[in-house]
């Protein structure tokens, strides 16, 4: 037999002839970036999507899905908005987008879900995937629970169980304040703080909590001012984005002397607005990784994003959605999203920082470390300062998945594995 066309119709010719499988030919998996890229909120989103776009070429490059597969990220606006998000959707799926990966909003993340689980079910030749980098919503892994939704963040709950078996040992701390934003994710933070706080240091005064509109209050002075006058020396906040560099701004304007016991301090501009007078270790956050963590395998790419943008490349979860993805397409040989979702359950992978972390099958919710780190000063073995304002974050407290890990409600109906 003559082959005059190309060699690797040669090769495929001869396979075809010998019974074998023909080479498989290159792939491109887009995944569809889903968040805020305008607005109040869009230099969160538009971080993110420069950090997973910088990240996928990381994958790329050393082939990591595989030979012949290579990963896209395509950015779309959702304007922080569940309507925006759908309509975001149903764009990917005219593109034959199979993937998505959005974070910041649990509304638009409820909204993805719920729209993916009554395409997949009319359409699962087309089935998609949705790997949820920061939405927190307990709900999303339990009532809201479905085979196509995986997090890779700890939800709102693990965070306030690490965080209040912390605080249960600070005896200076008695009188708390909830301030949070009015949506699925600040609701559930003040609910689990009060909760916990009852079982573990009921002697704990909780005086005062407000719900703010998400991304829409311009000034909290008003609400620093409520704050000051309740006697609080504790503030416990979910929010982020401009939500918290505001209340950050306002409460160093205001002179608050209180400790703030933050989610997202590390977030894009709430570094640069803590800036140095918020030292003293009364910032604290607690996360799956901040730029000092110990055993940081996540280093090497912090530093060259740094040096190339300026820029904090900080949400690891990116990374971790491209790792399992990689190596599920790996292991069964192929870019089917629900192939794929069949092989990220009970997945265990090396962590950004210290430990392994774990896609709990039950629920698609992933076991990991948490660290509770405070805002300080610079130098020394803390050599990464955040947004160049020489401060940063030291690991107070490293907090083993189990502390963190809660039980689920999930009831989870999952398709015919073939």
């Amino acid at each position: 037999m003559k082959c005059k066309i190309s060699a690797l119709a040669c090769n495929g010719a001869f396979a075809i002839a010998l019974g074998l499988p023909a080479i498989a030919s290159a792939e491109v998996v887009k995944i569809a970036f889903i968040d805020p890229l305008s607005g109040i909120l869009g230099n969160v989103g538009s971080n993110q999507l420069k950090s997973m776009q910088f990240l996928a070429e990381k994958f790329n490059a050393r082939k990591a899905a595989g030979p012949d597969v290579t990963f896209e990220i395509v950015g779309f606006d959702n304007k922080a908005s569940p309507q925006e998000s759908l309509n975001a959707l149903k764009a990917a799926q005219d593109q034959g987008i199979r993937y998505v990966t959005q974070g910041n909003g649990s509304g638009a993340a409820g909204a993805i879900i719920d729209a993916i689980n009554k395409f997949n079910e009319r359409n699962p030749e087309k089935a998609m995937l949705f790997l949820n980098h920061s939405a927190v919503d307990p709900d999303l892994t339990n009532s809201k629970c479905s085979f196509w939704h995986f997090r890779f963040d700890a939800d709102t709950s693990m965070k306030m169980e690490g965080l209040t078996t912390f605080m249960a040992k600070d005896p200076k701390i008695k009188k708390v304040y909830l301030i949070n934003q009015n949506y699925a994710h600040g609701v559930q933070v003040a609910k689990f703080a009060k909760e916990l706080l009852a079982r573990k240091r009921p002697d704990i005064q909780i005086v005062g909590e407000d719900l703010t509109p998400l991304a829409q209050t311009k000034d909290f002075a008003p609400y620093v001012a409520k704050i000051k006058a309740s006697g609080a020396d504790t503030v416990i906040t979910g929010n982020w984005g401009a939500d918290l560099t505001l209340l950050i701004k306002a409460s160093k304007e205001a002179n608050l002397d209180t400790n703030f016991f933050t989610y997202y301090a590390g977030v894009s501009g709430t570094p640069t607005a803590l800036g140095s007078s918020s030292g003293d270790g009364r910032v604290k956050m607690i996360s799956y990784w901040h730029q000092n963590v110990d055993n940081n395998t996540f280093e090497p790419l912090y530093v060259e994003f740094k040096k190339k943008y300026n820029d904090e490349l900080y949400v690891t979860a990116l990374w971790t959605e491209l790792t399992f993805l990689s190596d599920a397409i790996k292991k069964v040989k192929s870019t089917d999203p629900t192939k794929v979702a069949f092989a990220m359950e009970d997945m265990e992978e090396k962590g950004a920082g210290a430990g392994e972390v774990k896609m709990r099958k039950s629920d698609h919710q992933l076991q990991m470390t948490l660290y509770i780190s405070e805002w300080t000063k610079a130098g020394g073995k803390l050599k990464y300062d955040v947004e160049n304002t020489g401060y940063t974050f030291k690991t107070d407290v490293m907090l083993d998945p189990y502390v963190s890990s809660t039980p689920t409600s999930c009831q989870m109906k999952r398709p015919a594995n073939t």
